[in-house]
């Protein structure tokens, strides 16, 4: 990072692979890191020169510019309500990663202070597809509560910096779009992979994009497939 005045002091809840994905960038940018997560990444952080919190009051209370929101779409409830938001020093960014949109900004629009800023995003990417980097791959964003221009500018830099396609939509065409293209990609892709379906000798190009699509969504987690249908109103309309 070529001055420090653009660094920031990010503070990641929930550590667990994709909050380390995204960590590893910011690192090698310059930013501040501490993290928090019910698993115990206190040895992982320390290798990587990250502060590593067990107890949530004393990680609001480290003095953070970005709260990065890492969790699973169906604990995001648990955990954001789950935090002494009175224990936060100043006004601060909370920013979400999640694959669906409408809901957690219809939470952090409910629980956050007025005075916390709130940017929904989604990285169209993870550690597979940007494992090369994130050259235009997409990164959406809705500046859903924004005071801070500053401070929001900085983080969406992070991204824009390594060359993503940068995309400014709100949640709700978020959704629509993601229900169409997200979740019918995983249930397909997941049906495949039950189906057990290999390259054979004889492969067709057709049959050969079949087996290309299972790929990316193996690694991903059947509580990831549940929460883009759960709690993305427009998938049901797509089953």
């Amino acid at each position: 990072m070529s001055s420090s005045s653009k660094s920031l002091k990010i503070g990641i809840v929930g550590f667990g692979t994709f909050g380390q994905f995204l960590a590893n960038t910011m690192i090698k940018q310059g930013h501040t890191l501490t993290a928090t997560s019910r698993t115990d990444y206190s040895q992982l952080c320390d290798q990587m020169g990250i502060h590593f919190f067990r107890d949530i009051t004393a990680f609001l209370d480290a003095d953070m510019d970005v709260i990065l929101l890492c969790t699973s779409i169906s604990s995001l409830s648990e955990v954001v309500g789950s935090m002494p938001l009175a224990c936060l020093k100043r006004p601060t960014l909370f920013v979400d990663v999640l694959s669906v949109k409408e809901h957690p900004k219809n939470l952090l629009l409910k629980v956050l202070p007025e005075e916390s800023d709130i940017l929904c995003t989604h990285p169209m990417f993870g550690p597979v597809s940007g494992k090369n980097g994130w050259q235009n791959l997409t990164f959406m964003f809705d500046k859903v509560r924004i005071k801070d221009e500053v401070t929001c500018s900085k983080f969406l830099q992070i991204f824009a910096s390594e060359g993503c396609k940068m995309v400014e939509m709100s949640c709700e065409e978020h959704d629509k779009a993601a229900a169409k293209s997200q979740f019918i990609t995983h249930t397909i892709g997941r049906t495949l992979a039950e189906m057990d379906i290999k390259s054979t000798p004889i492969d067709t190009k057709g049959f050969q994009t079949l087996v290309e699509l299972k790929k990316p969504v193996m690694g991903c987690s059947f509580d990831l497939y549940s929460g883009l249908f759960v709690y993305n109103r427009f998938a049901r309309q797509e089953v």
